[in-house]
């Protein structure tokens, strides 16, 4: 049934009215977002579950294999692709290379190289309890015996799925969310995503854009099961990605209570949760919280990928009082295992505690740098987006900057956001469009800014290039087809998106310029703080 829906879809266009007025039944299988319809053809050699897999492929990886096939180096490639796309850290290859490699590492013994427990060897989840403990700030000692070894998130959100829900069943979660988790819970266990769609409009109870709240939960919730959909579970990315949220306390709870209000289970994924580099932002894990509404339903999972900028080591945890959950889970781990060598050397990089309480080497070298190095590099980023103009999320987690790029769409389409992608990616730059992270609002991008130097400068050269030409383009448009603006629906104002204070559309050449202006300025006046801050006593 989803193959043969696949097989007749359509395009990936139209907008967020669009898109939600289509059954939430459509929506759960649409995968055009993920695959090109019209170039399937099925595949006499593959299962019907084989051909989905097959062909399960989108912006996201097309342009990781254009990347990998065209890989920029300074010296070999100058003209290769830069990838602000792949969210991964390369900003600490130096602290983690010598670390890794230090003797404390180089250990072999028989155990190491024999069949091990399948939730992971008991000494590296003592040293999971342990760092978590720490790290997440548990109000008790969390325990080994709750703890899972995996290869990676990825894998825990399969495994999760599989185990927590039956093939045709769904899991809830906001978008814009991190796209992998799509293909994650659907290409195994047959599980579909319900959306709780978020915008950057802020209305009702909202007091920033694109934020989660308990009544966008309900209302997705509700729509589901009016269509017959069983839900089973409420995903939470904390910090998210690609917004760079983080969750208040209060927010977690308000969340955690509705999931049990409804019975649903809730996978929290911190993957994250070190990679918050400015004081004025605090990070609050569930693992920290003093009593969870529903213990049993609640599972929290972490990995060194993102925190310790290691993505090709390939290691998740899962943390869970349920012991049938991760009795279960444990049952796939046989799939999903981490090799015994490559345990030792996680346990190590953990209790790296220096003779002290807290690890030493984890909070007085690597973190302190690395937190220092993410800070530059987002402000680098940032910086040169106010120069062109552009407005973004200021966030200070994760590796991403989540920038609105809608006024270099001329209709406002997702046909017009995959071209601009791909004029990026012709430009050599890879960024990654809002569809793959299921946006309701065409023009969102998320670029990422964890990298050297040299590449960042480069990189926003290429896509300063793009968007000077298509700002050329539209008003040359513009001046052959006078437009139609429309306010409707754009981004109010506020100090969580720089630079704008209302989504401005390309403007007909026949406008005030200078009305336009006025009205931009007074509608900043009126949405900043500025005002409030700066009193004449305090400047006395």
């Amino acid at each position: 049934q989803a193959l043969s829906e696949i097989a007749g879809m359509g395009g990936g266009g139209g907008d967020l009215q669009e898109m939600r007025a289509r059954p939430l039944g459509e929506r759960r299988v649409d995968m055009h977002g993920f695959c090109n319809p019209s170039d399937f053809q099925r595949s006499p050699y593959l299962s019907a579950r084989g051909n989905i897999a097959n062909i399960f492929r989108g912006s996201t990886e097309e342009g990781y294999k254009a990347y990998h096939a065209d890989k920029y180096d300074e010296d070999k490639n100058p003209n290769g692709i830069i990838n602000f796309g792949t969210s991964e850290n390369k900003l600490c290859f130096d602290l983690m290379s010598k670390r890794l490699t230090q003797t404390d590492m180089n250990l072999m013994e028989p155990p190491l190289l024999q069949y091990p427990d399948w939730k992971g060897h008991m000494f590296l989840r003592e040293e999971v309890a342990r760092f978590l403990t720490y790290y997440c700030k548990a109000p008790a000692p969390l325990k080994a015996e709750n703890v899972i070894v995996l290869n990676g998130c990825g894998s825990l959100f399969s495994a999760l799925a599989t185990v927590l829900c039956d093939p045709g069943e769904a899991v809830l979660i906001a978008t814009p969310f991190y796209g992998g988790i799509t293909q994650s819970v659907f290409l195994y266990g047959n599980v579909k995503l319900v959306y709780a769609y978020l915008d950057s409009k802020i209305t009702g109870t909202s007091t920033r854009p694109f934020q989660l709240t308990v009544e966008k939960l309900e209302k997705a919730l509700q729509d589901a099961r009016a269509e017959g959909v069983t839900v089973r579970a409420l995903i939470l990315l904390n910090p998210q990605n690609p917004l760079g949220d983080i969750y208040s306390l209060s927010e977690l709870r308000d969340y955690l209570e509705f999931a049990k209000r409804h019975e649903l289970h809730v996978i929290v994924d911190e993957i994250y949760m070190l990679s918050v580099f400015d004081e004025s932002a605090t990070f609050h894990s569930v693992l920290g919280m003093d009593r969870l509404p529903d213990p049993q339903r609640t599972h929290v999972m972490w990995g060194i990928s993102k925190d310790f900028a290691v993505s090709g080591i390939r290691f998740g945890t899962l943390y869970t009082e349920n012991r049938d959950v991760a009795n279960a889970v444990a049952s796939l781990c046989y799939f999903h295992g981490v090799c015994g060598p490559v345990q030792h050397k996680v346990a190590q990089l953990l209790r790296d505690r220096g003779g002290s309480v807290a690890p030493y080497w984890i909070n007085q070298v690597y973190l302190r740098a690395n937190h220092a190095r993410l800070k530059a590099a987002h402000t680098y980023v940032t910086d040169e987006l106010k120069t062109l103009g552009v407005p973004f999320l200021n966030r200070n987690a994760g590796f991403f900057v989540w920038t609105d790029f809608r006024k270099y769409l001329r209709t406002g389409t997702f046909e017009e956001e995959m071209l601009l992608w791909r004029r990026f990616l012709d430009n050599k730059v890879l960024l990654s469009c809002g569809k793959a992270f299921e946006c309701s609002e065409p023009g969102w991008f998320r670029i990422i800014f964890a990298d050297k130097t040299h590449r960042l400068q480069l990189g926003m050269q290429r896509i300063r290039k793009v968007l000077e030409e298509r700002e050329q383009e539209i008003l040359a448009e513009e001046k052959e087809q006078p437009c139609q603006s429309d306010q409707d629906g754009k981004a109010d104002s506020t100090d969580e998106v720089i630079f704008v204070s209302r989504h401005q559309e390309p403007t007909c050449a026949s406008s005030s310029n200078l009305g336009d202006l006025i009205g931009l300025l007074q509608q900043q006046m009126r949405s900043s703080d500025w005002l409030q801050k700066n009193t004449a006593e305090q400047f006395a």
